[in-house]
């Protein structure tokens, strides 16, 4: 690195190891964490019952439709991924069975993205579900029990 870099990088480093960071915070961080991440959960898994016809014509927009019609009724899918939402993204809020939580909820993200944003022009809501699926592997390589 050259010296402007090495300075740059040396005053960041200053400023990160300076910034304020309440215990409260700290110590609740996990918990906000789980809970600001549920409420995707919660609130989509609503919507697949609630706009399910939405929901259902933007499958037959996918260009995986006929793929996720051959595993199943893309109707039913959608209520059992939602109800899988719902239910595991309220465990995961309120700290009870984490681990279960994220990896239900991963293994259900992952077909969900692979179907609906695999596509052109949904480069935006793939890579907020790949941010989601990163913070799920997170929660799932915590140790279980109380939150740090």
């Amino acid at each position: 690195m050259n010296k402007p870099v090495r300075q740059a990088y040396a005053a960041l480093a200053r400023i990160d190891r300076s910034l304020w960071l309440p215990r409260w915070l700290a110590r609740g961080s996990d918990a906000i964490f789980r809970v600001a991440l549920s409420l995707i959960f919660v609130v989509g898994g609503v919507g697949h019952f609630v706009e399910l016809d939405y929901m259902l014509a933007r499958i037959d927009e996918s260009p995986w439709a006929e793929l996720v019609k051959r595993i199943g009724d893309p109707a039913i899918l959608l209520q059992l991924s939602g109800a899988a939402f719902i239910m595991f993204g309220l465990l995961l809020a309120i700290g009870q069975f984490k681990r279960i939580s994220a990896l239900v909820l991963f293994v259900t993200l992952v077909p969900v993205t692979l179907a609906i944003h695999i596509a052109p022009g949904h480069m935006g809501p793939l890579l907020k579900n790949v941010a989601i699926l990163g913070a799920l592997l997170y929660v799932y390589c915590r140790e279980p029990g109380p939150d740090a």
